[in-house]
């Protein structure tokens, strides 16, 4: 069982790389040279710490939670200059796009069969003790990073690099604006399964948000609509204490 050491191992990772100047430089060039890489490498190290989440004790857990949560900042930081089209944008569809997805995924809940057997979340609360100062921190990371950190990452693999090509390998020749039906569902369809204990309302939320991509010609407005779901959905989790969707 993975215990304490790897947890700080996990986070004495993240400052290394910041600040290896020998590993900066590649990194960089190598985001500088390949768009590809630029949009996959933020969700790829994303999705590889949250696979390997689930092997952590229950306290490991939660602090890995905020080690993730800082490299996906970090590397948001550091593909800035690389991916253009990552700017957040604000107006009247993304706000309705947002809300109403955040309705989907809550009201759709427990109507269909999951792919996956649901589990108890993480309750906080139950780990540090009730209003502890760490189970807020906890909080308040785990809002913060689902709010501001998950939208840019996902949405530039999906909407910006997948949905195109996936119609052409040199994708950032083809607009953001540009609707192409197979490729639109395919994009949503992988990334519902890629919530297979909420697969359904994860379709209709990646058809909503590539939608909002195609209708503006720009990716800001699904990374807002985005940011609002997740904003929303944080706060009803800790209202309703609904950690399981956690």
């Amino acid at each position: 069982m993975v215990r304490g050491p790897v947890v700080q191992w996990s986070c004495s990772l993240v400052v290394l790389l910041a600040n290896d100047g020998l590993l900066m430089n590649f990194l960089r060039r190598k985001l500088a040279e390949s768009p590809e890489f630029a949009r996959i490498a933020p969700f790829g190290c994303y999705a590889v710490f949250t696979f390997f989440q689930s092997e952590f004790t229950p306290a490991g857990k939660f602090w890995f939670y905020i080690c993730k949560t800082l490299l996906g900042a970090w590397l948001i930081w550091e593909i800035r200059p690389f991916v253009k089209e990552m700017r957040w944008r604000l107006s009247w569809e993304a706000l309705v796009a947002g809300a109403g997805v955040f309705i989907i995924w809550v009201g759709l809940d427990g109507l269909y069969p999951r792919l996956v057997k649901l589990d108890a979340g993480a309750n906080p609360w139950q780990q540090f003790g009730p209003g502890s100062a760490l189970g807020w921190l906890y909080i308040v990371v785990h809002v913060a990073g689902m709010t501001v950190i998950v939208p840019p990452v996902e949405e530039i693999f999906y909407r910006s690099l997948l949905y195109r090509y996936f119609v052409k390998i040199d994708f950032l020749s083809m607009p953001l604006g540009r609707f192409h039906l197979l490729s639109f569902i395919v994009t949503s369809v992988i990334f519902g399964l890629m919530h297979p204990d909420r697969w359904v309302a994860g379709i209709l939320c990646g058809l909503a948000y590539q939608g909002l991509v195609v209708r503006k010609n720009r990716l800001g407005d699904a990374m807002t609509a985005h940011a609002i779901t997740n904003g929303l959905l944080g706060v009803w989790i800790v209202w309703k204490q609904a950690w399981t969707f956690w």
